[in-house]
């Protein structure tokens, strides 16, 4: 078995009890970028990348989450994030509740020229979808890179060309990820895990390993409630029996709770794999972040190594 941490994943809207007036102040204001080139605000670094990498140096993009080292949930909507928002050709936004800000700020400042990308929508998932960290989804991003291309074709047609070569390029790139994927679950598949929260469920189902923790776990974690007594015993009970093989840990967001699964982690040996909700930079990319996350998850199923920190 696996053990897998990740943090709260909650809306992530903690606004400012002035916001309609901040937005009304800027709502003639556009989003700041190169000449000629698309504005384009994402709310989560990892989207911002990968429509980077499709519109090249014909977008200028900007995230609003964008530090591996913070807390996302605490997240308040400013002036300048209003701003961004507000005067950007094209949004990006995860949707399911995660990044609810987006759009409230989206309806206080409407605009028919802007072109919003939610993945929720995006994907066809109904808002009781239960785990929103939809980037670990393989699927996710290839659609997610079709659909800003699609979008970036039309503000600037004469460059369409370029954006379609730029996704094939994408998609190729994506190969490497998934034939680690397909690694791991050549040797480990039907391996029982555990995780705190859904955050990698995805990843884990791709990696083909089955997720023992009842979810009612991982969703009271996740919402910052506390979890039954009951079920922090079957969490603590699999790590002091070392009945997982790994403890995936994310970096961002600590509590007592997961503080204290951690030491018990270390105390017993047992391997911590540190993940993250918003992508580390500098030195990665999207399909980069995702293959080293799941190299580290072989590498704790397979040698027994930690790797606490990518």
């Amino acid at each position: 078995m696996i053990i897998i941490y990740s943090m709260r994943a909650g809306p992530v809207v903690a606004v400012a009890a002035c916001l309609g007036v901040l937005l009304a102040a800027c709502a003639a204001t556009t989003a700041g970028g190169r000449p000629g080139t698309i504005s384009v605000v994402a709310a989560e670094n990892e989207y911002a990348n990968v429509v980077s990498q499709i519109g090249g140096r014909y977008v200028s993009v900007s995230a609003v989450m964008s530090n591996p080292a913070a807390d996302p949930h605490s997240l308040e909507s400013t002036p300048q994030i209003a701003e961004l928002v507000s005067g950007a050709q094209l949004v990006v936004q995860n949707g399911l509740g995660y990044d609810e800000f987006m759009t409230k700020i989206e309806d206080a400042v409407p605009s028919s020229n802007r072109k919003v990308i939610d993945v929720q929508s995006l994907l066809g998932l109904p808002s009781t979808t239960p785990n929103p960290h939809l980037w670990y989804e393989v699927s996710t991003m290839p659609r997610v890179a079709a659909a800003a291309a699609r979008d970036l074709s039309e503000l600037q047609p004469a460059h369409a060309q370029y954006f379609r070569s730029n996704l094939g390029r994408f998609d190729q790139s994506l190969r490497p990820w998934k034939s680690e994927l397909a690694r791991v679950k050549a040797r480990f598949a039907g391996v029982e895990v555990a995780s705190t929260e859904p955050v990698a469920d995805y990843l884990i189902q791709a990696a083909g390993l089955v997720n023992a923790t009842p979810f009612q776990f991982q969703a009271d974690v996740m919402n910052g409630v506390d979890p039954a007594p009951q079920d922090v015993s079957l969490l603590e009970r699999l790590l002091s029996s070392r009945a997982v093989k790994a403890f995936v840990y994310n970096r961002q967001v600590t509590d007592s709770l997961t503080v204290s699964l951690l030491a018990l982690a270390q105390r017993y040996r047992i391997p911590v794999v540190g993940v993250y909700e918003t992508m580390p930079t500098p030195g990665y990319d999207y399909q980069s972040w995702m293959l080293a996350a799941t190299r580290e998850l072989w590498r704790a199923l397979a040698d027994g190594s930690s790797s606490p920190t990518l």
